[in-house]
């Protein structure tokens, strides 16, 4: 049994992704209702190209992304769809390693991700390729660093989390 169907055996959405695209879902949870699958890169735009002409999602909602050091691949990149028809959503998630992370643009599917992706580029550093304007859009265009990386170091001192703590990183192990 794959990993896809053995995680929400009842969800109908999930099952029509997981058939038509295989192994490029990795994984998928629900939440409270709160619907997410994880995607290999790969598959990335052909599940949202699915997604919106073949389920609905017509609106994107955002895109953002979540850095855990400790891990590997480091970032988990995400962005929220709903179908305003259905009355539905579902979380978009991808990730992406160092030391130079990237992953597919989503503009070419749904143009508002554009300044989100820019958004997203520009406080963790991930490439999104394929976008048509990937530059900064908050930060100047001087900014040395991506300020949401948890090794970011602000005014010199590094700033330790409790999952950091946790699995036994020091300041010195996560500056990146």
């Amino acid at each position: 049994m794959n990993r896809w169907s053995s995680a929400l055996p009842d969800d109908a959405l999930v099952q029509r992704i997981g058939d038509r695209f295989g192994a490029g879902l990795q994984e998928s949870s629900d939440f409270r209702g709160d619907l997410s699958v994880v995607l290999e890169p790969g598959a990335l735009v052909e599940v949202a190209r699915y997604l919106k002409s073949e389920e609905g999602f017509d609106y994107l909602l955002y895109a953002t992304a979540v850095d855990w050091p400790a891990r590997e691949p480091r970032f988990t990149v995400v962005w929220e769809v709903r179908s305003l028809a259905n009355k539905t959503r579902i979380r978009i998630k991808t990730t992406a390693g160092m030391p130079d992370p990237h992953v597919p643009s989503l503009t070419s599917v749904w143009p508002a991700a554009d300044w989100h992706e820019r958004e997203t580029w520009d406080l963790f550093g991930i490439t999104f390729d394929g976008h048509p304007d990937l530059r900064r859009i908050l930060m100047p265009q001087s900014w040395e660093g991506f300020p949401l990386r948890k090794d970011y170091v602000s005014f010199g001192e590094p700033v330790i989390f409790s999952d950091q703590k946790l699995e036994g990183l020091e300041p010195d192990a996560i500056r990146g």
